[in-house]
C-alpha cells in the first residue's frame, strides 16, 4: 500500500527538475537567451520614456500647438503688463435725442450741444450726449477713473468748459473696505443716476435738476461695512476752484443701506458756503457823468460771496421681477439766495421741499413701461432753488411775472411723465417719453404770442447705443 505514493512522489520530482537531467551547455544557451529577451524589453522600456507623451489624450502635434499657444498667451500679458493695460476697462454710449417742447415751439435733434449757450434746463439737461469712460485698477486696488464728455458734463455745467465729466482715484488704506477718495466727483445724491444708460427715463426729475448738487472738487474717503456704504468729503461744490477770499469747502456725504437682495435706502448731505448766484446785489461806484462830464454816484451789480448751503435728502428703492419702485425726499435752503428781496432791498433765504416718485414694469423681459410724478414746493420769498437765484420762465421758477401779482410767493412746481422703453438688442435701447409739466402760477413762457402759462408738455424719443 505504502509503494504506490512513494513512485508518484518520485515522478513529480523528476518533471519539476528537468534541468538535472540537462547538460551544462544546454542551461547556459537558455541562459543566453533569457538574457537577450530581457536586453530587448530595456529598450523597449527607455524608448517608450523618450517618446513625448500625449496630454489628456491629445496627440503629439497637439500638444506642441498647445505650447506654443501658452507661449503666446504669456508674451500677450506680458505685453498687456507692460503697456498698463492690465484690469483697464474701456466703456462708453451716445444717446442722440429728439425733443418737442410745446412752450417754446421748438422741435428737433439735441445731440452734443453745448450747454453754455443754452443754460442747464429740464428739457436740455445731461441727455444728448456722447462719454467714453476709462476705469483702471492697479494690483495694489488702487481705482483711477476718467470720464470725458464733450459740452454736455459736469465740467461744462458748472461753467468750465472742459469735457471732463469724471476724474477720481480710489485708494485703499487699511484694506480694500477703507479708501481714501479724491478728484472730481459728480453728485451722488437721489435715487436717479445721471448717465442715460442708467436712467430709465428721458428726462430727470424735478429735485435732479434743480435742488441736487453738479459735482465735488475735493477729498475724502469710502467705508464698506458689510451691507453700509459710506462716503465723505471736504469739497469745493459746483467749482474746481475756489476765488479770492472763498476758503471754506462744503461737508457732502452720502449713505447706502441694501437691507437685502431686493431693497435698500441711503441719504446725503451738503453743509457749508456755496455759490451764490443772486445777481441783483449792488454797491456804490463813482461815474463820470457823459454830458457834463462830472463824477456822480452811481450803483453797480455785484455777485453775491458764497453762501451757507444746507440740503438733506433720503432715497429708497425696491427692484424685484418685473417691478421698479423708487422715491425720495428733499429738503433745502441757501442763505441770501432767494429771487425777491425783502422790501427793504435786504437779501432773504430761499427754501424748498420735494419729493419725487417713480414706477417702472416690464411688459416683456425687453419692453419696459415708466412713470414719474414730481413735486417741488417753492412759494418763500418768491422761490429760488439751488443755482437758480432768478425767475426762470422757461423751467418755471419764480413768482407770478405780472406786475400786480405778489412777488413775494414763488411757484409751486410739479411734473409727470410717461415713457417706454425697448432693449433692442444687448447694447441699444430705444426710448420715449412725454411729459407735463405745472406750476400753480402763470411762470411758463410762451414763445408763439409771448403769453405766460402754468403749464407746458414735451416729447422726447432717443436711442442709447452702449458698449
Amino acid at each position: 500500500m505504502k509503494r504506490l505514493p512513494i513512485t508518484a512522489l518520485a515522478l513529480a520530482l523528476a518533471a519539476a527538475f528537468p534541468a538535472a537531467a540537462q547538460s551544462n551547455a544546454d542551461i547556459l544557451k537558455e541562459l543566453q537567451v533569457l538574457k537577450e529577451k530581457v536586453a530587448e524589453l530595456e529598450k523597449k522600456l527607455k524608448d517608450k520614456e523618450a517618446t513625448p507623451k500625449p496630454e489628456w489624450g491629445m496627440t503629439p502635434e497637439q500638444a506642441r500647438e498647445l505650447n506654443r499657444v501658452t507661449v503666446k498667451a504669456e508674451a500677450l500679458e506680458d505685453a498687456r503688463d507692460a503697456g498698463g493695460l492690465k484690469l483697464l476697462k474701456i466703456s462708453g454710449y451716445a444717446d442722440p435725442t429728439y425733443i418737442y417742447n410745446r412752450n417754446q415751439g421748438r422741435a428737433g435733434f439735441q445731440f452734443l450741444n453745448n450747454v453754455a449757450d443754452d443754460g442747464y434746463n429740464y428739457d436740455n439737461s445731461y441727455f444728448g450726449t456722447v462719454s467714453i469712460d476709462f476705469q483702471k485698477e492697479t494690483d495694489s486696488g488702487t481705482k483711477w477713473r476718467l470720464t470725458l464728455v464733450p459740452n454736455r458734463g459736469t465740467d461744462s455745467v458748472i461753467g468750465n468748459g472742459g469735457v471732463v465729466h469724471e476724474a477720481s482715484v480710489s485708494i485703499p488704506l487699511t484694506d480694500l473696505q477703507t479708501r481714501f477718495i479724491a478728484g472730481h466727483i459728480p453728485d451722488w445724491s437721489g435715487y436717479e443716476y445721471l448717465p442715460a444708460t442708467q436712467n430709465k427715463l428721458i428726462t430727470h426729475n424735478l429735485l435732479f435738476d434743480f435742488t441736487l448738487p453738479t459735482t465735488y472738487t475735493g477729498a475724502g474717503v469710502e467705508l464698506t461695512r458689510g451691507k453700509w456704504i459710506v462716503k465723505g468729503m471736504l469739497a469745493n461744490m459746483n467749482a474746481s476752484k475756489n476765488g479770492a477770499g472763498e476758503k471754506a469747502p462744503v461737508a457732502a456725504y452720502r449713505v447706502d443701506y441694501s437691507k437685502g437682495e431686493f431693497e435698500g435706502f441711503g441719504f446725503a448731505g451738503v453743509h457749508g458756503k456755496a455759490a451764490n448766484l443772486t445777481a441783483n446785489v449792488t454797491a456804490p461806484i463813482k461815474v463820470v457823468d457823459p454830458v457834463s462830464g462830472a463824477i456822480v454816484d452811481a450803483a453797480e451789480v455785484i455777485g453775491q460771496p458764497h453762501s451757507r448751503v444746507d440740503l438733506f435728502e433720503f432715497d429708497a428703492y425696491f427692484i424685484r421681477g418685473d417691478w421698479t419702485v423708487q422715491g425720495q425726499l428733499s429738503l433745502g435752503q441757501q442763505k441770501h439766495a432767494s429771487i425777491t428781496p425783502a422790501a427793504d432791498g435786504s437779501l432773504r433765504n430761499a427754501k424748498w421741499w420735494g419729493l419725487s416718485a417713480l414706477a417702472a414694469y416690464k411688459f416683456t423681459p425687453r419692453f419696459e413701461g415708466i412713470v414719474r410724478a414730481d413735486f417741488i414746493n417753492n412759494k418763500k420769498n418768491g422761490g429760488g432753488l439751488l443755482g437758480y437765484t432768478a425767475a426762470d420762465d422757461r423751467n418755471g421758477i419764480g413768482p407770478d411775472p405780472d406786475p400786480a401779482a405778489d412777488a413775494h410767493v414763488g411757484a409751486n412746481r410739479s411734473a409727470l411723465s410717461f415713457g417706454l422703453s425697448y432693449l433692442f438688442d444687448m447694447n441699444t435701447t430705444l426710448k420715449a417719453e412725454y411729459r407735463i409739466d405745472r406750476a400753480n402760477l402763470p411762470v411758463f413762457y410762451v414763445n408763439k404770442d409771448g403769453s405766460y402759462r402754468k403749464t407746458n408738455s414735451l416729447f422726447g424719443a432717443s436711442v442709447v447705443v452702449a458698449f
